[in-house]
């Protein structure tokens, strides 16, 4: 059993006899020298979707579900439910917008590397790869001469997701993005 400092985004733990998918932590560190870390956890139950916010303290144990990994690409959208197709045997995958609206921002059709979480049976979540190639639909236009120094101006990619990248950069270019900070990393 993992303490609850151990335990990451993504993952499924059994609480209070049921399961939930961790979906965001976020530590707290009280001032004070008596103070223990708190490891604040917004939770979803996987049955039924249901929210739940619980903090534990940092050496507090905590059970593990058994949960599996498929590898996916994104298919289609039908309204407020997203379709993703097992790479394998075709399987589909529907999680609804709420439950993966900060990964929708990451992701199109032609994203690579894609796995759909899946706790008794049911899909919970997506796990994105390291960097995605996204294009950039708007930008300031690239100064010429730029250099590669610091200086930097938002863009906005075609998932609507904005991040900051070097002035040399203009619309239309494709980039790769750091999924876990949203942050450019380079040309794609």
């Amino acid at each position: 059993m993992p303490k609850a400092s151990e335990i990451k985004k993504n993952a499924a733990i059994e609480h209070n006899g049921k399961v939930y998918f961790v979906k965001d932590i976020a530590k707290l560190t009280p001032s004070g020298r008596a103070g223990a870390s708190l490891y604040r956890m917004r939770l979803y139950e996987v049955a039924t979707g249901a929210k739940a916010d619980e903090s534990f303290k940092a050496d507090e144990m905590i059970n593990t579900a058994e949960f599996n990994k498929r590898k996916v690409s994104f298919s289609y959208n039908d309204g407020e439910e997203y379709v993703f197709m097992d790479n394998e045997d075709y399987t589909p995958f529907s999680l609804d917008k709420e439950t993966i609206s900060d990964e929708l921002l990451f992701i199109t059709e032609e994203t690579t590397g894609l796995q759909v979480l899946i706790v008794d049976d049911k899909p919970v979540g997506i796990e994105l790869p390291a960097s995605v190639d996204l294009v950039i639909t708007e930008t300031d236009p690239s100064i010429k001469g730029a250099s590669a120094s610091a200086r930097t101006k938002p863009a906005i990619l075609s998932t609507g997701l904005t991040v900051q990248v070097p002035e040399y950069i203009s619309t239309g270019e494709k980039i790769k993005v750091n999924t876990a900070e949203a942050k450019f990393t380079s040309r794609a």
